[in-house]
């Protein structure tokens, strides 16, 4: 399995469904009146409310739980290094991190971003260790489009070695494409086609999630 990249563009607050088939049902189970912010990440169906940044935050939660129903006992692994539009990413991962805790998710956010890529790398690895405690580890690395550049190295190999059979990458690039908060405009999709990592594209952000897991 490769290394898969997903290009965030962290977009407005909005509406979306988890799991838009089961809406009607769950609308009596769940009433709007009851929900409470942390259903954002407790819930498994029905609808929840979410930022682009957030929905990054329940990704590992939802591939935990998968992981979970599927039989497997996995862990996860998070590190990266903030830069705008991703600059809130790993504040919003410490204010969930009891929910990271109860699914047995990691963050560990990096001096820079090769190091997080090469502790990735490192994550998908586990199941050639006797000792594991786990089946394999998912893992999310992010950064900003400069950031893909200085991690070139360390991305391409890992997309090259490949994922554990119960782990996987998810690559998260935060582009600024219009020059807004960076020294000049930078698009990762060139680089990630380089090194032949498939390129995810989600176009709002209950794709976020579907393209994710």
């Amino acid at each position: 399995m490769l290394w898969h990249p997903l290009t965030a563009h962290i977009c407005q607050y909005r509406r979306l469904s988890a799991n838009p088939g089961a809406d009607h049902m769950q609308q009596s189970q769940y009433p709007l009146d009851n929900y409470e912010l942390e259903d954002r990440y407790r819930r498994e169906s029905g609808r929840v409310f979410l930022t682009g940044t957030q929905a990054l935050v329940r990704i590992p939660l939802m591939q935990r739980t998968l992981d979970r129903a599927a039989g497997l006992n996995t862990a996860g692994f998070i590190s990266g290094y903030r830069g705008s539009p991703l600059a809130s990413y790993d504040t919003e991962l410490w204010r969930a991190a009891r929910f990271l805790e109860e699914s047995n998710v990691r963050f560990l956010p990096a001096v820079n971003e090769e190091l997080a890529a090469t502790a990735i790398l490192g994550s998908q690895q586990v199941e050639g260790d006797a000792d594991r405690q786990v089946d394999g580890v998912f893992g999310i690395w992010y950064g900003k489009g400069p950031g893909v550049d200085r991690a070139g190295d360390s991305l391409k190999h890992g997309n090259a070695y490949g994922s554990s059979p119960h782990g996987g990458v998810l690559v998260i690039a935060g582009d600024d494409h219009g020059c807004v908060s960076s020294s000049m405009s930078h698009q990762s999709d060139v680089a990630f086609l380089s090194w032949f990592m498939p390129n995810l594209n989600p176009a709002n952000v209950a794709e976020y999630l579907q393209f994710g897991l």
